[in-house]
């Protein structure tokens, strides 16, 4: 029988605008893993940068993790186990894509709109990925500096959409995101810019 984590129930907008926010991903029903308990990722905005901590319970034994490699950018990630941020300023068609695997290893595209993209081979825009590892817990910290984005990333109102890709020890892979729009796992879609940060004010 698989798990996968309960929805939010927390999620009205006064709790969305606050400057941090801890939240459960859901698994796609599509896509179950029942090597996965639990997915979670907290989200703080602070100093110009956003730092998004996931954290995934469960049968780590289960699930397939790329080993340690020194810092870099690598391509196609999400064909494998990997954390993802999509950022947005909110009512724009354009958007980044953050990619972050267990390995060190990260990825960052710019869409300029709906799936239009292009890598960012930029490393300025590293976001300085650390990993933690127990027996069934995995802890995965990035931080994006918005300011790398655009100076209007550092204060403007912001939509994002929080995703992660768990390969398991059979190669399957299973979608978990904070909103998943209607039909087959879609990180993209716009339903799942579903976490919004205020515009910063001095």
């Amino acid at each position: 029988m698989s798990v996968c984590a309960a929805p939010n129930d927390d999620q009205g907008p006064s709790r969305l605008r606050a400057a941090a926010r801890r939240l459960t991903l859901t698994c796609h029903p599509e896509t179950p893993s029942p090597a996965v308990r639990r997915v979670t990722v907290l989200v703080a905005r602070a100093g110009g940068a956003l730092t998004a901590s996931y954290v995934i319970k469960g049968d780590l034994s289960r699930l397939r993790m790329p080993p340690p490699r020194a810092p870099r950018i690598a391509e196609r990630l999400w064909q494998h186990t990997c954390c993802e941020i999509f950022i947005a300023l909110a009512g724009a068609p354009a958007y980044h894509e953050f990619n972050f695997s267990p390995s060190g290893e990260w990825t960052a595209y710019a869409f300029e709109r709906y799936r239009e993209s292009h890598l960012l081979a930029d490393e300025l825009l590293d976001p300085a990925v650390t990993v933690r590892r127990s027996e069934d817990e995995l802890t995965l910290i990035a931080v994006i500096r918005l300011g790398r984005l655009s100076s209007r990333h550092v204060t403007a109102k912001l939509s994002i959409a929080l995703s992660a890709v768990l390969e398991d020890d059979a190669g399957a892979l299973s979608y978990w995101a904070l909103r998943h729009p209607p039909g087959r796992p879609d990180f993209h879609h716009p339903d799942a810019f579903a976490l919004k940060f205020n515009e910063v004010r001095d």
